[in-house]
């Protein structure tokens, strides 16, 4: 399964993007208001300047404390993100996912934001794709 396939699947939400320069809390603020897992930041909206994720939000409190929240989230956020392309296999995704540590990650069409998909993104495209495997193979024993 392509990466395209799960994009199409989630509709035509876009991506959460916030500026850089948000403090950790109003990060937080946006994660909790969205209930979302991840924010990516630009400064465009188009483009990827770093990613931000609740664990990182969380990690950086029990690091430091509250007063972290004060900070920019560009003191936080992951400058260096892996990326993936509509092309790329889930597989392959789930893989860097798995290889990372992370759970969320941008889609990416050169340098442009196309989407952002998580691990459940993944693991629910392969559970479906396992589901009719199955029962075309159930189809081809029975002779149906």
């Amino acid at each position: 399964m392509l990466v395209s396939q799960i994009l199409k699947s989630k509709g035509s939400e876009g991506v959460v993007t916030v500026q850089p320069g948000l403090t950790v809390a109003q990060a937080a603020e946006v994660l909790s208001q969205k209930k979302i897992g991840a924010l990516v930041i630009s400064k465009d909206g188009k483009t990827l300047h770093g990613i931000v994720s609740e664990r990182d939000v969380v990690r950086e409190i029990g690091r430091r404390g509250p007063d972290c929240l004060k900070d920019s989230i560009d003191s936080i956020m992951t400058a260096k993100v892996v990326t993936c392309a509509r092309d790329d296999q889930t597989d392959a995704v789930l893989q860097k996912m798995t290889d990372g540590r992370f759970r969320h990650i941008p889609v990416v069409d050169g340098a442009l934001l196309v989407g952002l998909i998580s691990i459940g993104d993944v693991v629910k495209a392969r559970l479906s794709e396992l589901a009719m495997e199955k029962e075309a193979l159930e189809g081809m024993i029975k002779g149906f």
